[in-house]
């Protein structure tokens, strides 16, 4: 696998649950902390950060999420984690992803030019996979560009050692995976924008 050089680049995550150091939140976690490692900057929304109103295009939802929005569109590319909530993704991440409704009139409008890597956790295979392919529908609807590896996981024994390194070596290789591709992409698009 070939080590790309995410310097200047700047990623945003998002995903998990109001738990702190939920399964989600820490595969999220593991991405971005795989990009730190290769030079990009992130940035995660989890946890509180999460707790926004429930989104309608109105004045109250435009100042809750004036934060979120500016780190999304200074981003280069960002991680999307959900846990599966009775099959698909939860209320509280698709909530924080229809926020990005505020970004709508952007010259690029959505997520436009941005490489998303998307992990998914559950309790059971069945519903592990289908939040990602959920997750990566939505991704497409926001003219976002999915990454081709995505990481399901089984959550059921458990996603985090005491060490705090992540049970199965196999999601760590996934994690980084997802980040090669983030970086690989964020870097043909900025080198696009450079040259037009």
């Amino acid at each position: 696998m070939s080590s790309q050089n995410g310097d200047g680049l700047f990623i945003v995550g998002i995903g998990g649950s109001t738990r702190q150091g939920s399964s989600t939140e820490v595969l999220v976690r593991a991405v971005l902390n795989a990009l730190e490692a290769r030079g990009a900057e992130t940035r995660l929304y989890s946890g509180p950060a999460l707790l926004l109103p429930m989104y309608e295009q109105t004045p109250l939802c435009t100042d809750a999420s004036q934060e979120l929005m500016a780190d999304v569109r200074r981003a280069s590319g960002l991680v999307v984690g959900s846990p599966g909530y009775h099959g698909s993704i939860s209320g509280l991440v698709k909530n924080a992803l229809d926020y990005l409704e505020e970004l709508r009139d952007d010259d690029r409008p959505y997520l436009d030019g941005k490489a998303v890597g998307c992990v998914s956790t559950a309790y059971g295979w069945q519903a592990a996979v289908n939040v990602l392919t959920t997750l990566r529908q939505i991704v497409h609807a926001l003219r976002g560009w999915p990454t081709p590896y995505g990481l399901a996981v089984n959550a059921a024994g458990g996603v985090m050692a005491e060490d705090g390194s992540l049970v199965d070596p196999e999601h760590q290789q996934g994690a980084d995976v997802i980040a090669e591709q983030i970086l690989e992409f964020s870097t043909a698009m900025r080198s696009v924008a450079v040259t037009t």
